[in-house]
């Protein structure tokens, strides 16, 4: 989910830098707006007896269009459920967004877990398994009045992608596949990365010493996000092209995304992150959101940033189509 900048310019890997900026404008960043959902929309799978019924419940997400559409969906599913709804979705970076709910501005959103743990956390050591990871991440957030409720299948985290040309070329399927293509033909091995990425512990410089991979710099070519996209997919100045594994172009432009087999790179899986009092009033949400977050993957989620990212659409507009197609809400009266 990177990009240059824009609506996703910045997913939750690509965030971890820069992100101490954000901290003096906490107070700022779009917490004091935000405006009622207005949507008709009533009790599908989910919210059945309305047992959010005389709640007023704030979401809110950060500024790039996955984690708008994610905040969406949870505003929508709380809106169903019979609370009345702020939408204070996109705010301005990640410490922003997550002091919101810790402090009580919001009430919740979808986090990563990879973020949690390394950024709000500190540590600099994912931990390999998915849900090993969240349950760290849920038991040291106690502490900070913040409350992870069950991750989802959704793994925004890097990863290295080619294009069917080359897949037929060069039949690679893993990061490992790659060393041994490198030491085998070095040539073949040609890479288009984002600047950050070039010089990331949690990017190149670490897959690299991971997978045993000497790359010379003449075969890497740093450029923006969008850029990346395009190069990988004509497949001519770079056989391998970092993406991000939610990210919607993938699949529009026919990008094969190779698996991390030794489980490299942070997992960073969506989970709702809600402010602790708020479910102690409410536990009621752990329920209701279950279901939608188990719905979440990565399929999921490339569908509908491609339908913010490439065709035009209003990432509310897509979060509720989705919830409606999958039958947790429903649109009108009855």
């Amino acid at each position: 989910m990177g990009g240059a900048p824009g609506p996703r310019a910045r997913t939750a890997a690509v965030a971890l830098a820069g992100l101490l900026l954000a901290v003096a404008a906490v107070s700022g960043c779009g917490l004091v707006s935000g405006s009622p959902m207005s949507d008709n929309v009533r009790p599908g799978a989910v919210g059945r007896g309305l047992p959010l019924k005389g709640a007023t419940l704030t979401v809110t997400s950060k500024e790039f269009t996955e984690n708008i559409v994610l905040g969406q969906i949870m505003g929508l599913v709380f809106k169903a459920a019979g609370a009345t709804v702020i939408d204070k979705t996109n705010i301005q970076g990640t410490i922003g967004a997550r002091e919101a709910v810790r402090t009580g501005t919001a009430d919740g959103m979808y986090e990563y877990t990879g973020t949690g743990w390394i950024t709000h956390l500190g540590h600099t050591k994912p931990i390999p398994d998915i849900h090993e990871q969240w349950v760290a991440v849920r038991d040291a957030d106690r502490r900070n009045g913040i409350v992870w409720l069950p991750q989802s299948r959704l793994n925004n985290t890097y990863a290295l992608a080619l294009n069917a040309a080359n897949l037929k070329k060069y039949p690679v399927k893993t990061l490992s596949d790659v060393a041994a293509l490198l030491k085998k033909n070095p040539g073949a091995v040609t890479l288009c990365v984002e600047n950050e990425f070039a010089t990331r512990n949690d990017g190149l410089p670490g897959m690299a010493r991971t997978y045993g991979m000497t790359i010379p710099s003449s075969h890497i070519r740093k450029m923006t996000g969008g850029v990346v996209y395009t190069e990988a997919s004509q497949g001519t100045s770079c056989t391998f092209g970092e993406v991000f594994t939610t990210d919607g172009r993938i699949g529009v432009m026919g990008l094969k995304v190779l698996a991390d087999d030794r489980h490299f790179f942070p997992n960073y899986n969506a989970a709702p992150e809600m402010n602790a009092a708020t479910m102690k009033k409410y536990p009621q949400i752990a329920a209701l959101l279950a279901p939608v977050t188990k719905a979440l993957n990565n399929t999921v989620a490339q569908e509908l940033n491609r339908k913010v990212d490439v065709d035009g659409q209003d990432p509310h507009e897509v979060a509720k189509a989705w919830l409606v197609r999958e039958g947790f809400i429903k649109e009108g009266g009855g």
